[in-house]
């Protein structure tokens, strides 16, 4: 742009220099120098209004605006988004790492399967089928077994689940009785927590919860429940099919087992087992801090398998993420089969599809090597196949997001999202490209370690914000097409209608109302755009995937070419195909002609129906689907025609406009809705036969950067950790001079002895500071190590003039390999210095990826001669200075 405005003002000077001096051989006279000032004040304004134009100044306008648009509109969908960035990042989201319990489940405990008198139901039985003495034990054992604090309460709204308070299992028991039409309530109000004799809470080693109940006539009755595989194991009865209870043998419980419990376990199923006994009153009363003698010889009631239901909204949200080329897996702290079974209910694993499901103890062993390191190689061979990590901790989680980025098995680099909830999560979180936290179940920790937040704790949300992120992406583009459309044709018809006509076809203030059309007001239009299901039909596009793509070249140029043959057509053979007068070679303060106000009428025409051309950039042909769903874009069109009804009718000479038929504004209309026809023709050429065609806006590429930048470091060093840059380690080892000067100017003053003079260790996986403390006897010594050491640099004066050519000195030459910070180690050496003085400390085994060297260390040159410092050497003025 600049390049093309300096080209223009220089070439009009000169063609009104030649033409006037040269040509037409006129002098300068003096009373003309305010005309000839004014003409070249003319071509300065010219240029600048081709720099104008040229700029796409609206392109960070357009950015911020879609992406400000994107965080309101987000939070309807219950996107909390905390980081600006992170709305365009999830749109090129290539894998989602989320957790099971509430993301992808309602984290609601149902019942879902029962064992109830003999018989296996796969649902909920309806209340009429149990016999009525099975119904009374479990209905009272449910109601007072479970902690009075757990409780089932209405809806908040209308139309909502009911909530669940207290212990989730509990609730599920519960919600059991409230589905057989019993209220639990009621015997709570019966038997209130006081009047409970004896209670044994659940523990986790027996996996099983116990309460005593004493009936009016002095019998006890116990009710138990807890893990099914070790309740049954306490039973020696069941009730049969008729509600009386029957012998229950060792060969009856594996049957169940085989029979009920695996089959319910494999589904997913959490399975408890519901049992009671009763301690007639006649007997000596039980020893009741005994428990296992009191908790044994039980009768089973009932076996309920309770599963955490998959979000029904799940499955297809899962769908919608394969189709948009996203790799979802779970990562959870339940075990394997419960994980397994919720995958395959989302579609996460479908039958017959190669893919693994590991805990988390297989998937570390697999990981690390013999020393027991985690090597990235073996995580490559992990990572594409995994769908399922089950019983993982949160250092899991890190290291499977972690080894997912970092990986190069393929071309381009995965961009990861990650769900977390807890305290531990935030390592993982923010290792992820993109991380969510849960609104409602998150902690504040992982709250600010993430990106956005869920309100909602569910992962259809986390689909609908890689949809608003791929219409953020989509938006700039849209914006790009259409700016870079009008720049082109803008700057061209400016340029060349200047250099042949001496004058602009489009005057300043007209460009500066162009300029606003297609910054301002286009920006806020196709930045505003909503999102459509289409955007998840597309692989994502790729971190360095070119922002203007082939389609978007043709459709710019494309829509350029028509946009210049219509304008250089109006301009140099306007007047004769409407009949007016011409309006080139005019004279400097000549009134606003017909002729170039309908080439500015028409030139807006074009770019206002090539706005609606420009929401679509992949080829599509009905530009006009969804467009009466953006209200901000069609009363932006509408208003800025309008507006130019006003600026053509009634700007006048401020406007340089002058009005217009009717005749002539249809025609302008018509030629700017050619663009749309023009358009359509665009679209059916393939854009793989226009092989001409380049793409722009790469991001960086391998082959762009330097070789020194792809090394690798021998040790596993984090990105965070290799922003330590050469300036930093310049300031240190500055500030670490300045303080060993200091030191040695105490020491002289004092007569105090030092420790040495410098050198430095090369090992940059060590913090240790090698200490070799030797006494020296005199400040001779002390001036002339320091000397030695410190002014073999200085002492030229070329050397004084930079901090850099002080550091390049051969003590203190920066090596890019080596980052080392060096230390300053400020023990006093008088006390042990006999004994540290030959020693040398062994090295350090810290493998830490902060580690840098450290080695700053102060030694004396016995051999240098004894020295004074006079007033005029650098010791002496340093000093001073200090």
């Amino acid at each position: 742009g600049l390049l093309m405005s300096a080209i223009t003002v220089i070439i009009l000077v000169l063609y009104f220099v030649i033409d006037t001096f040269w040509v037409q051989k006129r002098p300068w006279l003096a009373e003309c120098t305010p005309i000839y000032i004014q003409y070249f004040v003319k071509f300065f304004i010219i240029g600048v209004t081709v720099l104008v134009v040229a700029v796409p100044e609206g392109l960070p306008l357009a950015v911020t605006i879609s992406l400000a648009y994107s965080v309101k509109k987000m939070m309807k969908d219950n996107n909390l988004v905390r980081h600006l960035d992170a709305c365009e990042t999830m749109g090129n989201a290539t894998a989602i790492c989320s957790d099971k319990t509430g993301t992808l489940t309602m984290n609601r405990m149902t019942v879902v399967q029962a064992y109830i008198n003999e018989k296996h139901y796969k649902k909920i039985p309806e209340p009429e089928t149990i016999p009525e003495k099975t119904m009374a034990y479990l209905v009272t054992g449910i109601s007072v077994n479970c902690a009075y604090t757990s409780k089932i309460l209405p809806p908040e709204k209308e139309g909502g689940l009911p909530r669940h308070v207290g212990n989730k299992t509990e609730c599920a028991l519960l919600g059991l009785l409230l589905d057989l039409k019993r209220d639990y309530q009621d015997v709570r109000n019966e038997i209130p927590e006081e009047d409970l004799y004896k209670v044994y809470t659940f523990n986790s080693v027996r996996k099983s919860m116990s309460t005593v109940l004493k009936n009016s006539d002095g019998s006890f009755r116990i009710f138990s429940k807890g893990a099914s595989e070790i309740v049954l194991k306490k039973c020696f009865k069941i009730l049969s099919a008729n509600g009386e209870p029957k012998v229950f043998r060792p060969r009856d419980r594996d049957d169940i087992v085989k029979t009920v419990i695996e089959p319910m376990a494999s589904e997913g199923l959490r399975t408890i087992c519901l049992a009671f006994r009763d301690f007639p009153a006649g007997e000596p009363e039980p020893e009741w801090d005994n428990e296992n003698d009191i908790v044994t010889g039980l009768t089973c009631i009932a076996v309920v398998g309770i599963e955490d239901p998959v979000r029904p909204e799940v499955p297809d949200a899962i769908k919608k993420c394969q189709r948009a080329g996203i790799t979802v897996r779970m990562v959870t702290g339940d075990n394997i089969n419960t994980a397994r079974a919720i995958a395959l209910k989302c579609g996460i694993l479908n039958p017959g599809e190669d893919f693994l499901c590991l805990e988390g103890k297989d998937f570390n062993r697999r990981i690390r090597n013999e020393k027991g390191e985690i090597e990235q190689e073996r995580i490559d061979k992990i990572w594409p196949k995994l769908r399922v990590l089950a019983r993982s901790s949160p250092t899991d989680k890190h290291t499977l997001v972690k080894g997912i980025i970092d990986s190069t098995v393929f071309e381009q680099r995965q961009v990861v999202a990650v769900t977390g909830d807890g305290t531990n999560d935030g390592p993982a979180l923010k290792k992820a490209d993109v991380g969510f936290a849960m609104g409602i179940a998150g902690t504040d920790v992982a709250k600010e370690a993430s990106d956005i937040i869920l309100t909602d704790d569910n992962f259809t949300s986390i689909v609908k914000a890689v949809m608003w992120g791929r219409n953020v992406y989509d938006s700039i583009s849209k914006f790009l097409q259409f700016q870079l459309t009008v720049n082109v044709v803008a700057v061209i018809v400016a340029f060349t209608g200047a250099c042949i006509t001496q004058d602009s076809p489009l005057k300043a203030v007209q460009m500066l109302w162009v300029n606003l059309i297609m910054d301002t007001l286009a920006s806020l239009a196709l930045a505003t755009e909503p999102p459509t299901e289409a955007l998840l039909l597309r692989k994502p596009y790729g971190r360095n995937k070119p922002l203007i793509s082939r389609t978007m070249m043709k459709n710019i140029l494309g829509h350029a070419f028509y946009q210049l043959v219509v304008v250089f057509t109006l301009l140099f053979a306007g007047e004769k195909i409407f009949d007016i007068d011409s309006g080139r070679n005019a004279p400097l303060h000549a009134p606003p002609s017909e002729h170039y106000t309908i080439v500015f009428n028409t030139f807006v025409m074009m770019q206002l129906f090539n706005e609606i051309n420009a929401r679509k950039i992949h080829g599509e042909r009905n530009v006009f689907e969804g467009i009466f769903n953006n209200a901000i874009f069609c009363s932006i069109v509408l208003g800025t025609f309008v507006v130019q009804i006003i600026i053509v009718q009634f700007g006048g000479k401020p406007f340089s406009c002058s009005e217009l038929s009717i005749e002539q504004w249809l025609w302008s209309i018509f030629l700017g809705m050619g663009t749309l026809l023009w358009g359509q023709l665009i679209s059916t050429i393939p854009t793989s036969r226009l092989k001409f065609l380049k793409e722009a806006g790469h991001g960086t590429q391998k082959e762009e950067i330097p070789e020194e930048e792809l090394a690798e470091d021998v040790e596993e060093i984090d990105h965070a950790e290799r922003e330590l840059r050469r300036g930093q380690i310049l300031w240190f080892r500055g500030l670490n001079r300045i303080q060993t000067q200091m030191d040695v100017v105490n020491a002289f003053q004092s007569g105090s002895t030092i420790q040495g003079a410098l050198r430095r260790q090369p090992s940059i996986a060590s913090q240790h500071h090698d200490v070799t403390n030797i006494s020296t006897p005199t400040h001779i010594r002390v001036v002339n190590a320091f000397r030695s050491s410190l002014y073999e640099g200085l002492e030229k004066p070329e050397t004084r003039s930079s901090i850099h050519n002080f550091m390049t000195h051969p003590e203190f030459r920066i090596e890019d390999s080596e980052p080392h910070i060096p230390l300053i180690d400020d023990t006093d050496a008088e006390d042990d210095a006999p004994t540290k003085r030959n020693s040398t400390p062994p090295p350090s085994p810290n493998k830490n990826n902060n580690a840098v060297d450290s080695g700053i260390h102060l030694t004396t040159d016995m051999n240098k001669s004894a020295t004074s410092s006079s007033p005029g050497s650098p010791l002496h003025s340093l000093e001073t200075s200090l």
